[in-house]
């Protein structure tokens, strides 16, 4: 028989039992669905992943610290013993680059723009709009190469630094201040910085006590306090691709120099920095840069390795629901399986009639794969299109829930479509493989004399 003829007969044998043939492939459409579902989301939670690198991170710069401990949070959850030369932040002891180090880094060729993320940590901060109350939040410096769009004031472009005594504030706290973001532009923000007591001995405050009496005691011995006032030039926005989503207020990077010099003066974390941001020269591969700075003994990320971290947790998401789409698969292989077997067993005359009019144990085997091959690829086609479907209608609502913007978090991609119906009709034949030999192996005397 003519493959065109089987493939005919076993659309034909298909329609004669329709009601079967729609619950089977139902069966695994769940499956198709669910691994179509997986693949939109992956795509989409990448795209947006990328989009949010491609934005915030200048492809050209890198991240640089003493250890690729200060990139995780596994230093903060064991005990370690104090190092002096290390920095603390948050409670975390991190190995921390020094000053020398950071100086033989801006005298590199192949780096410019090289600044240390200086720790901000005032211990309270006021705003003249509502003098009455103090606050407490992050405060950091400005990363040019990150944009922050404005609800008010200016938008921070890339390459945009704030001027020392300008500072910008997230949307929320305007929403905290109940003030409009348009009326806290222009107005001052105060910060409260301290510094710890100097260490002095005692010999030092007897031979101060003698020159100044107490009041030169108490002037060395006691915390000395710092207001410095900024100009809030910019509230910036929220918006679902950028970084500065997290609520922090900006200050430039002279600026937070001089308040973390100011409160670590006298301390070991002076002049220790956890993090060092640079821009890698004209001419020069991050890749390459990357290399040389890890021979002596840096740990670099660059913005393809802040992207494929972030596409770890990507995957590993997408993983755990691709595992469920082919648990679906499985269930619906028996599915296949059993259904084939009652065929078989309902046609058996028709099997051994077909064998003594010519047909080869060949033509009959083939005649079962293919039906198969037809629920995979009807199951498959009404799981991607539902998967498709159902994308379309909850995209706009994903979107709106997680705050992703005019972003659609399922990403339909025809290709994979088409490769998840392939898979599916692979998996049917596969499935139909035990029933369609069965029906080759018949007998044609004993079958014609089935009941």
């Amino acid at each position: 028989m003519r493959t065109l003829d089987i493939v005919a007969r076993a659309s034909r044998n298909l329609r004669r039992a329709k009601m079967r043939t729609f619950l089977t492939s139902v069966a695994i459409a769940v499956g198709g669905f669910a691994i179509t579902a997986s693949l939109m989301a992956g795509e989409g939670a990448r795209q947006y992943v990328s989009r949010v690198v491609s934005g915030n991170i200048d492809p050209k710069g890198l991240l640089i610290t003493k250890s690729d401990e200060n990139f995780t949070t596994e230093s903060g959850r064991k005990l370690h013993e104090y190092d002096p030369d290390s920095g603390i932040y948050n409670g975390h002891n991190f190995k921390a680059v020094t000053d020398q180090e950071l100086q033989r880094l801006r005298s590199r060729k192949d780096l410019k723009n090289v600044e240390p993320m200086y720790q901000v940590q005032p211990k309270y901060m006021t705003f003249s709009a509502k003098p009455d109350k103090k606050y407490v939040g992050e405060t950091v410096m400005r990363d040019s190469a990150i944009r922050l769009e404005a609800a008010a004031g200016k938008t921070l472009e890339k390459g945009l630094q704030l001027k020392d005594g300008e500072a910008a504030i997230p949307d929320d706290y305007a929403e905290s201040l109940g003030i409009s973001a348009q009326s806290l532009i222009g107005s001052k923000i105060t910060f409260r910085v301290e510094q710890i007591p100097q260490r002095i001995s005692n010999d030092e405050i007897a031979k101060v006590y003698a020159e100044r009496g107490e009041d030169g005691v108490r002037e060395i011995t006691e915390s000395k306090i710092m207001d410095k006032n900024f100009t809030i030039v910019s509230v910036v926005k929220k918006t679902p691709d950028q970084t500065g989503n997290i609520s922090r207020t900006y200050i430039s990077p002279d600026s937070a120099k001089e308040l973390s010099e100011f409160s670590t003066l006298g301390t070991d974390q002076y002049k220790k920095y956890i993090t060092i941001m640079a821009t890698v020269a004209d001419g020069k591969n991050p890749e390459d840069v990357k290399q040389e700075l890890k021979s002596e003994g840096l740990n670099v990320m660059t913005a393809n390795d802040i992207q494929g971290m972030l596409f770890i947790f990507v995957n590993l998401l997408q993983s755990i629901v691709l595992g469920f789409g082919v648990l679906a698969l499985v269930v619906s292989i028996f599915g296949i399986v059993n259904t084939q077997y009652i065929s078989v067993l309902e046609r058996t005359q028709q099997i051994g009639l077909m064998k003594a009019l010519g047909a080869s144990r060949r033509d009959i085997g083939r005649l079962f794969r293919y039906e198969a091959a037809w629920v995979g690829l009807l199951g498959g086609t009404l799981g991607v299109i539902g998967a498709w479907f159902t994308g379309l209608m909850l995209n706009p609502w994903i979107s709106k829930t997680i705050g992703f913007g005019n972003y659609d978090l399922l990403v339909f991609q025809p290709i994979a479509g088409v490769s998840v119906i392939a898979l599916l009709i692979v998996v049917a034949i596969i499935a139909g493989f035990l029933p369609s030999r069965k029906a080759a192996k018949l007998d044609p005397i004993e079958a014609l004399r089935t009941e």
